[in-house]
C-alpha cells in the first residue's frame, strides 16, 4: 500500500470530492484526519467508511477560514497522529451570481473559505513540513480558475489565487523535499452539481470532449498520484482532471 503508516489531513472531507479523497487514501493505507464544518452526520459516515479499511480516522470540526481555529487544528492533528505527511486542501464554497447582482459578502466569503482557508492550512503546517523535510501539499483549484466563468467571478478569483499560491509555495518548499501541487477539476458529479437542471447538465456534457462528466473517484485518483512517491519530482503543477474541457 502506497500510504501505509502515513497521515493525511483532508479538509472538506464529509462529502463529495473530499470524502472520496479520504476513502482513496485510506484504502491505500493512510490514516485520516478528516476536517468538516457544521453537522457531523455526514462526517461520521466518512469516518465509518474510512475505518472499514482498517485506517484510523479522527474528525475535526473546523472553519478553515478562521486562522486561530486552523492553528489549533494543526497542532491537535500533529500531536494526536504524530505528524502530517499529506495535506489536501479541498474545503470550498460557491456563491454564484453575475457581478452585477453579486453582494460584497458573497465575494468575500468565497475568497475567505477557498483561498484564505487554503493559505491558513498551509501556513500552519509549513514549519512542520520544513522540519520533516518531506511532505505533499495538494490544493483543490478548478478549470474555472484557469479560464474564468460567467456568474462565478468570486469562485474563479479564489481558484486562480490558489493556483498562484500553489506555485509560490512549491518554489519555497522544494529544497526541503516538500511538493505542492494543485488539481483543477472540470465538471464533477456531486450533490452541488446534481442540483442543476437536466438541460444545463446536458449542455455542460456537450462541452466536454470526452462527452462524460467527471466522477469524484477521478479526482481522488489524481490526488493519490500526487501524494505518492511516483510524483516525487513533480511540484508547482496544475493537473487538470476535466475530460479535456479546458484545453
Amino acid at each position: 500500500m502506497r500510504f501505509e503508516k502515513k497521515t493525511a489531513l483532508v479538509t472538506g472531507a464529509s462529502q463529495g470530492i473530499g470524502k472520496a479523497i479520504a476513502l482513496k487514501l485510506a484504502e491505500e493505507g493512510a490514516n485520516i484526519a478528516a476536517v468538516y464544518i457544521g453537522d457531523s452526520t455526514k462526517a461520521e459516515e466518512t469516518k465509518k467508511e474510512v475505518e472499514a479499511f482498517g485506517a484510523k480516522c479522527t474528525l475535526y470540526n473546523c472553519d478553515v477560514s478562521d486562522f486561530a481555529s486552523v492553528k489549533q487544528l494543526c497542532e491537535d492533528v500533529i500531536e494526536q497522529f504524530g505528524g502530517i505527511d499529506i495535506l489536501v486542501n479541498n474545503a470550498g464554497i460557491v456563491r454564484d451570481s453575475l457581478v452585477l447582482s453579486m453582494k460584497e459578502e458573497d465575494f468575500d466569503s468565497v475568497l475567505r473559505v477557498n483561498l484564505k482557508g487554503t493559505f491558513n492550512m498551509i501556513k500552519n503546517t509549513y514549519s512542520h513540513f520544513m522540519k520533516k523535510r518531506s511532505g505533499r501539499i495538494i490544493n483543490m483549484a478548478s478549470v474555472v480558475g484557469l479560464n474564468g466563468n460567467a456568474g462565478q467571478a468570486n469562485y474563479a478569483s479564489a481558484k486562480a489565487g490558489i493556483i498562484a499560491l500553489t506555485k509560490s509555495v512549491a518554489k519555497e518548499l522544494a529544497a526541503r523535499n516538500v511538493t505542492c501541487n494543485a488539481i483543477a477539476p472540470g465538471y464533477v458529479d456531486t450533490d452541488m452539481t446534481n442540483a442543476l437542471s437536466d438541460k444545463v447538465k446536458e449542455a455542460i456534457k456537450a462541452s466536454i470532449p470526452m462527452r462524460r462528466t467527471g466522477q469524484v473517484r477521478d479526482i481522488a485518483n489524481a490526488v493519490a498520484f500526487l501524494a505518492s512517491d511516483d510524483a516525487s519530482y513533480i511540484t508547482g503543477e496544475v493537473l487538470r482532471v476535466d475530460g479535456g474541457m479546458a484545453m
